[in-house]
C-alpha cells in the first residue's frame, strides 16, 4: 500500500479532500479504495458548475468487477473535472493520490471538512476493515 499523503483528508467511504491554495477542494478516491476496484474502464465525471452534497454521489466510476458511486467530501459547485480521465480512467489505479484525482469542488461550507478523517484515522480505518 502507498503512503498516505498527510495533506489529504478522506470519507469513511474512501475518497479523499485536498485544499488548494485557492481554496477549492481537489476530491479523488485513495489509493486503498482504487486497488479493491481494480483495473478502471470508465470514469462518470460530474458536470462543471453543478452543485454536489458532501455524503452524496457526484460521479461514478467502472471497473472490471464493479461499478462504484463517488461521494463528494464536501457540499458546492463543481468547478473543475478531470478531463484526462475520459480517455485514460486507469490513471486513477496509477496514481490514485496525484494524477488520478476526479473533480475540483468550491465548497459552500468549509467546516464540512472538519467531519473527514485526517491521513492518520483513515490508515487506522482501512487496517481495520482488513482484518
Amino acid at each position: 500500500m502507498s503512503e498516505i499523503p498527510g495533506d489529504l483528508k478522506f470519507n469513511k467511504s474512501h475518497e479523499w479532500a485536498r485544499v488548494e491554495d485557492d481554496g477549492t477542494v481537489r476530491v479523488g478516491i485513495s489509493d486503498h479504495a482504487q486497488s479493491q476496484l481494480g483495473d478502471l474502464v470508465y470514469v462518470e465525471l460530474p458536470e462543471i458548475g453543478s452543485s454536489v452534497e458532501a455524503g452524496n454521489a457526484a460521479a461514478v466510476l467502472e471497473s472490471v468487477k464493479a461499478a462504484s458511486d463517488i461521494y463528494s467530501p464536501v457540499s458546492g459547485e463543481v468547478v473543475e473535472v478531470n478531463e484526462l480521465l475520459s480517455d485514460k480512467p486507469e490513471t486513477i489505479n496509477a496514481d490514485a493520490f496525484g494524477e488520478g484525482w476526479i473533480f475540483a469542488v468550491r465548497p459552500s461550507d468549509r467546516s464540512e471538512l472538519d467531519q473527514l478523517l485526517d491521513a492518520k484515522a483513515y490508515e487506522e480505518l482501512i487496517e481495520h476493515d482488513e482484518q
